[in-house]
């Protein structure tokens, strides 16, 4: 059996743990500008995926991961596990012809969508809850295969006539999960967890088979949440300092565990292809799913929006999520966009007066208030260069260290600039503020202080002032 109901105090911790795991299952979906014929959409799933064993034995990819973590089980714990995966579901379009067949097409136009070929993610869980005690020794493995699937559906106009149809096809995957426990030697009551995702995939590659023939015959975006019913498990990112042996000889093959859900609470792990911090969480500012990799939502959000219609119509009819996401921006009041620009955290006090209790230290002047520091003065501080004393008004050349500097200032190689101030920083290092002599823009730029800097040793003085 590959699938069981969880108990309610079960589902209820793991529904936490999903709401970042969807993040890890649907990371890079779709990318922006969310249109199936964007260069950055042809090249799909790129995390956590295993391929059948026949074909990652070719291209060197994986078919299997592997998580090790510590618990400390309480006598009679359970341990319940849920492996997520995507399955490539291949989409294809077909028109009606005047004879009433159908027939394949490049694209099915409709007055909201532009309907194309697409690799669909299906969504996969594979779950058991088992005693610890019977995973000691050789532990136990649960094969599972998911058959081969063909749907379709029609596709029709306002008037409810039939344009064509859309042909879904899903090919058969098998795969197993096995899992076991050992205790560890020592005074502490701690056993290293083993669990093994692997595809067992019967498909043969042929010899020119590309990755995008495997990809409907692989475990996408493959990981595991993991959740004791009495017990805990201990931090692999930051283990207490007598369990620091233990967790370095344990063996995390392209995945890795971490705490899941609220801090403070162990009884969840989240084991994720993407390297995660203990106790990842959504930013509550975040108002959806954005399927974009290393995704900015204020930036998408407002690139999303920007898109023309014929964009829209495009992303709207490559998949239901990148609908989601154009119905999302277009429809964000700008009470939500404004909380997704600039929010700050985990900011403290590190200096200045020791309060009361010793350990909070209030600064008299703010570090980042310019009138705060009497020892510096940007508009009259100089910097000797070559000998030569360089500050504000000085003329100097522009000479730009290809190592320290991005291609736009090598092009200022060799200008002549004037110097607007001398600024020290807070390690220590010297700046020099500069407008581009010949500029056109200067008096806005210095209006503005919009200035460009350079070190001491990337500029040769022409005169002292």
């Amino acid at each position: 059996m590959t699938t069981v109901a969880f108990t309610a105090g079960t589902e209820a911790r793991f529904a936490v743990a999903r709401h970042v795991a969807d993040a890890v299952l649907f990371e890079g979906y779709v990318l922006y500008p969310y249109r199936a014929s964007a260069a950055k959409n042809r090249l799909r799933w790129q995390f956590g995926v295993l391929v059948p064993p026949s074909w990652g034995a070719a291209a060197e990819e994986h078919d299997f991961q592997l998580t090790e973590c510590l618990m400390e089980p309480r006598t009679g714990a359970e341990l319940a596990v849920e492996v997520r995966f995507l399955r490539a579901q291949r989409r294809a379009v077909e028109e009606l012809r005047g004879d009433g067949t159908f027939a394949p097409t490049g694209e099915l136009r409709l007055p909201d969508r532009v309907l194309v070929a697409w690799d669909e993610g299906v969504e996969e869980r594979v779950t058991l809850v088992v005693p610890v005690a019977e995973l000691r020794g050789d532990g136990l493995a649960l094969p599972f295969t998911r058959p081969a699937a063909e749907e379709t559906e029609e596709v029709t106009d306002a008037d409810g006539r039939v344009l064509g149809r859309l042909v879904r096809r899903r090919e058969e995957i098998s795969g197993a999960v096995r899992i076991s426990a050992a205790e560890l030697d020592g005074p502490y009551r701690v056993e290293r967890l083993s669990v093994t995702v692997e595809n067992t995939s019967s498909w043969t590659a042929e010899p020119d088979t590309d990755r995008h023939a495997a990809l409907p015959y692989s475990l996408v975006a493959t990981h595991t949440l993991l959740r004791l019913d009495g017990g805990a498990f201990v931090s692999m990112t930051d283990p207490p300092e007598w369990a620091r042996g233990a967790v370095a000889a344990c063996r995390n093959l392209h995945t890795w565990p971490v705490l899941a859900g609220e801090p403070g609470r162990d009884d969840l792990m989240l084991s994720s292809p993407i390297i995660l911090e203990d106790h990842p969480a959504i930013a509550p500012e975040s108002p959806g799913a954005l399927y974009d990799a290393t995704e900015i939502d204020e930036i998408l959000a407002l690139r999303t929006a920007a898109l023309t219609d014929e964009e829209k119509r495009e992303a709207r009819g490559t998949d239901a999520r990148a609908a989601a996401v154009i119905e999302l921006a277009d429809t964000m009041p700008p009470e939500v966009l404004e909380r997704l620009h600039g929010a700050v955290r985990s900011l403290q006090s590190v200096t200045g007066t020791p309060k009361p209790n010793g350990n909070i230290l209030e600064p008299e002047t703010p570090w980042w208030d310019p009138g705060g520091d009497t020892g510096v003065d940007p508009g009259n501080d100089h910097v000797l260069v070559d000998g030569r004393a360089v500050r504000a008004g000085s003329r100097v050349v522009l000479r730009p260290r290809l190592r320290r500097t991005d291609a736009q200032d090598l092009f200022l190689d060799g200008r002549s600039a004037i110097v607007e101030a001398v600024l020290h920083d807070v390690d220590g290092g010297v700046h020099i503020a500069v407008t581009v002599e010949d500029d056109p823009g200067a008096d806005i730029r210095r209006e503005q202080g919009r200035f460009l800097y350079f070190q001491p040793d990337e500029v040769e003085a022409l005169e002292d002032v």
